[in-house]
């Protein structure tokens, strides 16, 4: 019946009742009935609808706020305003996971920028992180170059990261260093003076990290993952890229979801989370690619493939590779093209294939498009160590451990003084170095590959009983895990030093479907039903639904049973359990 009357009425009557309407309500009702009364321009009543968009921006409904400000901008009579509100209603319609009408938004802006300097600098700055999620990342750097804000030398600084470009970077970072002392300055001016080899670059990261107990944003933390990444500190940057991913999921930013979980990803694979992080680059695949991020899909593709090498899954470790590099070497986003050779590589170690392992990992190192990437290339080092001693090449090994070095040589925690210790201690055949970086260990899958290694050295010198502890946790860690190849060659050892090794405990987490751990990993960050469908486009009785078959797989019977027992599978080891 509304829309029949709605239809049979003239546009006169139409703007009539809207007028009326406006006058009867308030708030963003009234600013939208205003918008229904105008006829051509009318600037008080696109102040309205500005402000009813930063309403919506303030709880997080960024595609409602695109469309008053796609009206705003139709009702303004200023060109530069115009031009404003066009390139603001691009940004919310980019965090509303809308790339194509963000494109179209931004492109009209720039048609009416006129002479204004500052103005094209932030419509171009948009441009480049537009080009770098879903472009050429190289065209990326090349439009953010131009830029002398800290915002856009930080956008320029993680284009030319992701395209491995260091000496752009060194650059823009000095360019930064010019900027007033804060947390992003910090960080930026930080990671390119580090990369340089300026002293005053650990300082600055580390002022930096000291500051991120003020963070708000994904953004935020994932900036300080960088820094803790460029200090060689890779469980900090877990820390960091874990806290973007709950910071993510409650802002409302759909559009910057898929690409903070890239990061959620990678963080759960390193700490031996694989189920998780399968879980998570799914969910972050789908995103992406409704949004159309390809870049970001080429980011989840590589992903998957890693963790397919880790199973020991050769087709899917190769489908996902050759997917992810069939999009990221076109857009020469290196980074993930790094990633997605980098998982035949560990295929190849993981099945004990270590000739080809080490030449694989020998041409990741290796300048140029598609061979490699600088933070691929030091975050691999210790498998490439430990492919290098397998394959019998002890000079390339102790050349890899040299260069590990260098590149950690500003890292403090525990667990990169442990990888570090480890590699040493394959290097050097040094049973010490390997005990030591066991006590030092806070990351129970890494923990892991160490005990295993020095479980094999312990065993083959004829000393069993040392190797049986070692490698009985190995062996349950990777069961647990679902590292199968590493799983059965510690089973293998095991049973050689005189144990039988029956099939460890599975963890209860392995009993859920994809879906269902991801609902029960953000039920563990304390989001509500409402809140994780919002999250998963779903409905909440969807939601409870998940939750009614979790619960008796389980064998539990409240969200803070569950809570509690997704909050221990990520606990770290305690060093005497791993002794």
């Amino acid at each position: 019946m509304r829309s029949a009357i709605h239809e049979a009425a003239t546009p006169a009557e139409i703007r009539h009742a809207h007028a009326v309407l406006a006058e009867l309500t308030g708030g963003d009702r009234r600013a939208w009935h205003l918008a229904g009364a105008a006829l051509g321009h009318a600037e008080p009543v696109a102040v309205a609808l500005e402000e009813a968009a930063e309403r919506a921006r303030d709880r997080g409904g960024y595609g409602a706020a695109a469309a008053a400000l796609i009206r705003a901008a139709e009702l303004t009579p200023e060109p530069r305003a115009r031009a404003v509100r066009l390139k603001d209603a691009a940004t919310a319609a980019w965090l509303a996971g809308r790339p194509g009408q963000a494109e179209s938004l931004l492109a009209e802006a720039a048609e009416g920028v006129g002479g204004e300097i500052t103005l094209a600098m932030e419509i171009a700055q948009l441009r480049g992180r537009f080009e770098l999620n879903s472009g050429n990342a190289a065209e990326a750097v090349r439009i953010l170059a131009a830029g002398d804000s800290l915002g856009i030398l930080a956008d320029a600084v993680e284009a030319a990261s992701y395209v491995g470009d260091t000496a752009a970077v060194v650059e823009f970072g000095r360019r930064a260093a010019a900027h007033p002392e804060g947390f992003l300055r910090d960080t930026v001016a930080g990671i390119g003076l580090t990369l340089d080899g300026d002293v005053a670059g650990p300082a600055l990261l580390r002022r930096a990290l000291a500051r991120t107990d003020g963070l708000e944003d994904a953004a935020g933390y994932l900036w300080a993952a960088a820094a803790a990444s460029a200090l060689g500190e890779l469980d900090v940057a877990t820390e960091m890229a874990e806290r973007a991913g709950r910071v993510a999921r409650v802002s409302g930013m759909a559009g910057q979801l898929p690409v903070v979980l890239e990061f959620v990803a990678t963080a759960e694979r390193l700490a031996g989370r694989l189920a998780r992080s399968r879980a998570v680059s799914e969910e972050g695949l789908a995103l992406a690619r409704e949004a159309g991020y390809e870049n970001t899909v080429a980011a989840h593709l590589a992903n998957l493939a890693v963790l397919a090498a880790l199973r020991g899954e050769e087709e899917p470790c190769e489908r996902h590779s050759r997917e992810a590099l069939a999009i990221a070497l076109p857009h020469r986003v290196e980074l993930y093209a790094g990633v997605a050779a980098y998982a035949p590589a560990v295929l190849d170690l993981c099945l004990g294939r270590y000739a080809s392992a080490h030449d694989r990992f020998r041409a990741l190192a290796v300048a140029g498009p598609g061979a490699g990437h600088p933070t691929v290339t030091w975050r691999s080092m210790p498998d490439r160590v430990e492919a290098a001693v397998g394959a019998g090449d002890e000079a390339g090994a102790r050349a890899a451990v040299s260069a590990y070095a260098r590149s950690t040589e500003h890292a403090a925690t525990p667990e990169s003084r442990a990888l570090l210790a480890r590699c040493r201690g394959l290097a050097e055949s040094d049973e010490e170095a390997l005990g030591e970086a066991l006590r030092l260990h806070t990351n129970p899958f890494e923990a892991a590959r160490t005990a295993l290694l020095l479980g094999e050295r312990q065993r083959r010198a004829q000393r069993p009983g040392q190797a049986r502890a070692h490698l009985r946790r190995a062996w349950e860690i990777f069961e647990q895990a679902g590292a199968r190849p590493w799983a059965r060659r510690a089973q293998e050892e095991l049973r050689a030093a005189g144990e039988n090794a029956g099939a460890p405990p599975p963890s209860v987490l392995d009993a859920l479907t994809s879906q269902e751990l991801r609902i029960a990993g953000l039920v563990a960050e304390g989001l509500s039903s409402k809140e994780i469908a919002a999250q998963l486009f779903l409905s909440p009785r969807t939601v409870e639904y998940h939750l009614y078959k979790i619960y008796p797989k389980l064998g539990i019977g409240s969200r803070t049973d569950l809570a509690r027992l997704v909050v221990l599978r990520k606990a770290p080891v305690a060093a005497d359990d791993m002794l």
